[in-house]
């Protein structure tokens, strides 16, 4: 019998987990005590020996022995290997009880779909059921020892009434080599399809519908079936077994009293119980953990109960294919009808519940910042990738994208964000401090005047649109001044202090 303490840790208190130390069955304790005795049995021999029966010369070179096997434990990673090999067995056993087929979904689609109040819709519907049912109950007898001592043949299965004398001897005529617990999933679909043909099951979507789910139940009965062939690697076992019966061999020599070598040393504490060790032989109770669950279709007290799975899925799958078919309570109006907000009571010892607030996210109650500048909307400007920021700016020296002759090229817009615009509507400098170059100054001017006047002479094409407004363009001061910036950049301070004066609003 599964062993439950679910209501004993559900709230938090002083002393929970230590309450649970008390209980024998399902207890490491029960799992663990013989292989304690016979380690504290075989400790107390060999400590007598040493102490009563050797020779001085015997002593000294058992001394020597005891200290290599206490320096060999460290050798042996035991939370390394235990770790891993627990954790896959736990993830195994949990696996394994998930993939125990239940009928809960395929009784509603058999209870919703297969219709008729008739004596022969009643057979259908019981006798999918119970196929499926049958299904369960021969793939556990498969893996289940207690299962299997419940019944131990086929005709029990037959007494059981999961089974007809009739489809008994249909199953032992089909002869295979290999386990048959599919037989009944088959005997499933030809009189589902034979219920579709005399119109049980409406459409096609319904026996769609039924045909998924008997193949979802089948999936868990043939995956139960290879977790029961394909076990852990053997050696993978042997070599966690090998590695902790080593440990605690050496541990029984290697932790014993000893006395010093040289006459004048001083000498450990002589405790005759060694209480270190025996903490550490948990690890042979980590391995018999291991050792419990790694197969749970057994009888120790925490493996499945599958008899009683057994039990309570057929009765809930009959009781709703049967009884609970189109037996429905009267649908009236319920007790909030006339209520936008349905409030369910409390009691008394929950009413405190009703003063905390609902939670309705991590940045609700977040305070909303002061500052007005801060809390302005702002257009975004794509159009001007902006790297680098303000105040990353006042570290790199090097010049930002954001102030970059690409910027205002012709054609773009200038952006508002980094450039303010004065009186005369020309864009202030960001290097004032930069002198212009006579000679580069006329070279400029030359060249936009040429740039003009190709401008002026080119036709209008059919494709373009004269009438259609041009986009601002930056003036010519601005566009100077940038190409000056990029033929004579000033010294690495001068550009942290200008553009510190740039970029503030």
């Amino acid at each position: 019998m599964t062993i439950s303490y679910t209501l004993k840790v559900a709230n938090s208190r002083f002393g929970g987990f230590s309450k649970l130390l008390f209980h024998w069955k399902g207890s490491i304790y029960k799992l663990l005590y013989k292989e304690f005795v016979v380690f504290m049995a075989l400790y107390a021999v060999l400590s007598l020996v040493y102490r009563r029966l050797l020779t001085e010369e015997q002593k000294r070179l058992y001394t020597k022995v005891a200290q290599y096997c206490n320096r060999s434990t460290d050798l042996i990673p035991m939370s390394f290997v235990l770790g891993f090999y627990v954790t896959l067995i736990v993830n195994r056993w949990w696996a394994q009880y998930t993939s125990i087929p239940l009928p809960d979904q395929l009784m509603c689609v058999i209870s919703s779909n297969v219709h008729g109040k008739d004596e022969r819709g009643r057979i259908l519907r019981r006798t999918l059921i119970r196929y499926a049912n049958l299904s369960a109950v021969l793939i556990l007898r498969s893996v289940s020892t207690r299962v299997l001592k419940r019944f131990p043949t086929m005709d029990h299965v037959v007494e059981a009434g999961f089974m007809t004398q009739d489809e008994h001897k249909k199953f032992e005529s089909l002869h295979s080599d290999f386990n048959k617990y599919w037989i009944p999933c088959v005997w499933f679909t030809n009189l589902a399809a034979q219920a579709r043909r005399d119109g049980r099951i409406r459409d096609d979507v319904a026996l769609r519908l039924l045909m998924d789910e008997l193949n979802l139940y089948r999936a868990k009965c043939s995956m139960l079936f290879h977790y029961d062939w394909i076990s852990i690697p053997l050696v993978y076992t042997q070599v966690v077994t090998i590695a902790v019966y080593s440990f605690f061999a050496f541990c029984l020599i290697g932790r014993q009293f000893l006395e010093p070598l040289e006459p004048g040393q001083e000498g450990h504490l002589d405790m005759y119980v060694p209480l270190s060790t025996l903490l550490q032989f948990f690890y042979a109770g980590w391995l018999k953990v291991a050792e419990q669950i790694i197969n749970p279709f057994g009888e120790d007290d925490d493996d499945f109960e599958t008899n009683k799975l057994i039990d309570r899925n057929l009765q809930v799958s009959l009781l709703s294919v049967d009884d609970m078919y189109q037996n429905l309570p009267p649908a009236v109006k319920d007790k909030y009808w006339n209520e936008s907000t349905a409030q369910p009571p409390y009691t008394m010892a929950t009413a405190s519940e009703t003063l905390k607030p609902s939670f309705l996210g991590s940045t609700f109650d977040m305070c909303v910042c002061e500052d007005a500048e801060q809390s302005q909307m702002v257009e975004a400007s794509p159009s001007v990738p902006c790297i680098q920021t303000p105040l990353l700016s006042r570290f790199f020296a090097a010049a930002s994208p954001a102030i970059s002759i690409k910027n205002f090229s012709r054609g773009s817009r200038a952006h508002s964000h980094v450039w303010r615009p004065q009186t005369d509507g020309s864009f202030p400098s960001p290097y004032p401090k930069c002198s212009e170059d006579p000679e580069l100054v006329a070279h400029i001017e030359e060249e936009e005047t040429e740039d003009e006047a190709s401008r002026a002479s080119e036709p209008t094409t059919p494709g373009s649109h004269p009438g259609r407004t041009r986009l601002p363009e930056a003036s010519e001061t601005q566009r100077k001044e940038l190409l000056l910036i990029q033929v004579k950049a000033p010294s690495s301070e001068s550009i942290g202090a200008d553009r510190r004066e740039a970029w503030e609003p």
